[in-house]
């Protein structure tokens, strides 16, 4: 049996999207800044597609920018709320400890730039206490960044409450919500959220597109200079059929979210169960407050990249954390931030599940895994 546990690196294109961007590419493949008849229908696909992302979040589609991915989407969100606290001789921004490295690295970069960065704690069960955020905010706090829920261990932060206490504050509030868009229903009215990054691949849309939400009223930073595209925010011919597919993936991932959560709960719960049961294992975040697919178990006493080998030559597709930093030897840092030590954070396993997973799967994991860590527990040390 062959079993793709892997979706939260990325996951497969569904038929819709596939097939909103044949039609771009066989029928509807003129630019859609151009005014002939070829154009104005690109441009109404584009259209179409932003009215369609901006319904499902709550927004406007005058707030919906598309960009190449969640991480471009970070790095502007992050980049403009610093050019607007700059100019306001604002320069601390607030993060967690266990960002996406889109997130940290831009972070570091502003630090270079002489901008004070706090990272706030994220505890054993992976959820940041907003009495902390609110005390952590100051007279010079530009912008609170903080993800909606983690890549690596699923865990989902109470967002409106931490979105209300930056509105109370006079801060914005910028949310990486690549892990939870077309998973967990979002409203960023009444979510409090000013910016926030969505990734067309982790909801069945194609890769290399995206998309940044920026609340009306905040005066963005064009990200590159050139045509007028993406109200003169982002220039560069738009990548038409991929847009088409994110918003066709987007609304369908909407549309049907509450019945596909139960399944994949369902699924995931059974696969924590199964799992933690293995002697001397451990489920990483928090038991319930977690997105539907993800699980992340560590195992003591072996090595994650030996465990990921042989369940692949099992045919089981699974990961040890961020696909991005898949090729790094080091530990986890969003493990090592619940207080893992990095042994044991190089002893863990990541399972993310999608809709298109099946009972069936779930149990060939579970009679396959277990043995393996056994088998792997039961070698001598080189």
């Amino acid at each position: 049996m062959k079993v793709y546990a892997d979706n939260a690196g990325t996951t497969a294109v569904c038929q819709a999207a596939i097939d909103a961007m044949q039609t771009c590419f066989n029928q509807v493949y003129g630019n859609p800044s151009s005014i002939h008849e070829a154009g104005r229908l690109a441009a109404d696909i584009v259209s179409t597609a932003r009215c369609k992302i901006a319904y499902h979040l709550t927004a406007f589609a005058d707030e919906i920018y598309f960009t190449s991915g969640g991480t471009e989407a970070d790095h502007w969100a992050i980049n403009i709320a610093a050019d607007i606290g700059a100019r306001k001789n604002k320069r601390h921004i607030i993060s967690t400890a266990f960002e996406h490295h889109a997130v940290l690295n831009t972070l570091e970069k502003l630090k270079r730039r002489g901008f004070d960065i706090t990272l706030l704690p994220v505890h054993r069960d992976g959820i940041v206490r907003p009495e902390e955020l609110a005390n952590a905010i100051r007279d010079d706090t530009a912008l609170v960044t903080i993800m909606y829920a983690n890549n690596e261990i699923g865990t989902v932060q109470p967002i409106i409450k931490l979105g209300q206490i930056c509105r109370g504050r006079g801060v914005l509030f910028h949310t990486d919500a690549v892990q939870a868009a077309g998973y967990i229903p979002i409203n960023v009215r009444w979510q409090f959220i000013d910016m926030l990054s969505l990734s067309a691949h982790k909801f069945h849309g194609p890769k290399g597109v995206g998309v940044l939400y920026c609340r009306r009223g905040i005066p963005i930073t064009p990200i590159f200079e050139g045509g007028a595209q993406e109200h003169g925010k982002r220039a560069g011919t738009e990548n038409v059929p991929a847009i088409a597919g994110m918003g066709a993936a987007f609304e369908q991932s909407c549309r049907s979210m509450d019945e596909n959560n139960v399944r994949i709960t369902a699924m995931r719960d059974r696969l924590i169960a199964a799992l933690g049961s293995i002697e001397r294992s451990r489920l990483n975040g928090h038991v319930s407050d977690r997105l539907p697919g993800i699980v992340n178990f560590s195992f003591e006493g072996i090595k994650a990249e030996a465990l990921l080998m042989m369940l692949d030559m099992a045919g089981i597709c699974v990961s040890s954390g961020s696909a991005c930093a898949s090729a790094s030897t080091d530990s986890s840092h969003v493990l090592l931030s619940l207080g893992l030590t990095p042994e044991t954070a190089q002893s863990s396993l990541r399972l993310s599940l999608s809709t298109n997973n099946t009972p069936e799967e779930i149990e060939y994991i579970i009679k396959t895994l277990p043995p393996i860590v056994k088998r792997l527990r039961d070698m001598p040390p080189v």
